[in-house]
């Protein structure tokens, strides 16, 4: 019976040709390693994201009379209510982690280098739909950080010339922060932006599969094949990385589960203290900072003295990422065969982007002040030293197969 379903099924939809394209059959490298596990927690989180966050709306009231109540009501009365919200919470935290190490693991391994371009291109879209989506979620409880930091974020905008001051009460849909701003946000937190999310995973995806995996050797494993035409170091994606995934899973939900149930708050990095106040336009929190997977850019903005100036400079801290795989010159892609000067230059990226998160989540002084503009240098500056050593970098011999 099963089978006859099976078959029925395929004559109308592709559904074993699509399986075994993009998992039982989809060659794989064979020297997988720790870094190759956070794309799958990425969708693991995307979706835990997904799931709780429809929940949410079921008791989510948006208006600002009614928003922060709601949170409280969601928190004190819905049963496990509490559990959703700090799944989503603390989910939109792991989210950033995720993607962050993901990120990394590109970059040391070259993953943006050709013919994976496009795949790079379509991952900081998901980066930039994602910021979008938690800075508009952001907004939602309705508390006194999500008030006054969604005040200044979007007066940000206010320094663009000519369109500036239009553009920022396009944004709130009103003179000021109000009921109006929540509810646009919130339509496009709950709907807009996690269908573009979603639409651009499956791109992500597709393009992943279409030119292949990339692996810590940087090695293309379709140029060498056997007489069948298999890749002689792939292995089928399923079972192999589907049992690597599963393990990697169980490791990721211990540490989420002890961080969801002992600390959701992550010491006032993931749940602030003044958003615990309903939100109030006549009292000023004594320090407005964005949660903590913002700070670095935020960092970068506070570090350049002219609004404008320093709109651009974060703007361009993120838009410098989409050219990576222009400004890297070099043939051989991982890390592992570069040269000291490439290792020590993306060393000194990983160490900058850290220090500017910490810089952008305390208040300013003007030592502080002076570290952030340091090291926004820095951050600037692998790029640029990156494009210029890349083309003539010495490299060591990359071997013909995977090693492990």
């Amino acid at each position: 019976m099963i089978k006859n379903l099976v078959d029925w099924i395929d004559a109308r939809i592709p559904m074993t040709a699509t399986y075994n394209r993009h998992v039982g059959q989809y060659a794989t490298p064979t020297n997988f390693n720790f870094w190759y596990f956070f794309g799958s927690l990425a969708m693991l989180v995307l979706v835990n994201q997904l799931l709780t966050g429809i929940w949410l709306t079921m008791n989510y009231v948006p208006t600002a009379e009614g928003a922060f109540a709601s949170i409280e009501y969601i928190m004190r009365d819905v049963e496990y209510g509490w559990l959703l919200r700090y799944m989503h919470s603390t989910g939109a935290s792991a989210f950033f982690v995720v993607i962050y190490l993901h990120m990394f693991r590109g970059l040391i391994y070259g993953s943006y280098q050709k013919p994976r371009e496009l795949l790079w291109l379509f991952g900081m879209l998901i980066f930039l739909v994602l910021m979008a989506e938690a800075f508009m979620g952001y907004l939602l409880p309705w508390g006194q950080m999500s008030y006054w930091g969604a005040q200044v974020i979007i007066s940000l905008f206010g320094a663009i010339p000519f369109i500036g001051d239009d553009l920022t009460l396009w944004i709130r849909g009103d003179f000021v922060v109000s009921g109006a701003t929540l509810n646009r946000f919130f339509a496009l937190h709950v709907i807009a932006l996690p269908l573009v999310l979603v639409v651009l995973v499956f791109l992500h995806l597709i393009a992943l599969h279409e030119v292949g995996s990339n692996n810590p050797d940087g090695i293309e494993i379709k140029k060498n094949k056997d007489e069948n035409g298999w890749p002689v170091d792939g292995i089928p994606f399923h079972p192999y990385y589907t049992v690597k995934d599963i393990f990697g899973t169980a490791g990721f939900l211990i540490i989420f589960c002890y961080v969801l149930f002992f600390m959701p708050e992550g010491g006032g990095y993931f749940l602030e203290g003044p958003n615990f106040e309903a939100a109030n336009p006549m009292k000023t929190p004594e320090h407005i900072a964005p949660v903590w997977y913002f700070t670095p850019f935020y960092a970068i903005l506070r570090a350049i003295p002219d609004k404008l100036i320093g709109v651009m400079g974060m703007g361009l801290a993120i838009a410098v990422l989409f050219v990576l795989p222009w400004l890297d010159r070099c043939k051989v892609k991982s890390i592992r065969y570069r040269s000291l000067t490439h290792k020590l230059n993306i060393a000194q990226f990983a160490i900058s982007f850290i220090i500017l998160g910490y810089l952008g989540a305390v208040p300013a002084t003007p030592e502080l002040t002076i570290a952030a503009r340091v090291f926004t240098l820095t951050y600037f500056g692998f790029f640029f030293f990156l494009w210029l050593y890349s083309k003539n970098e010495k490299t060591k011999p990359v071997p013909e197969r995977l090693t492990h």
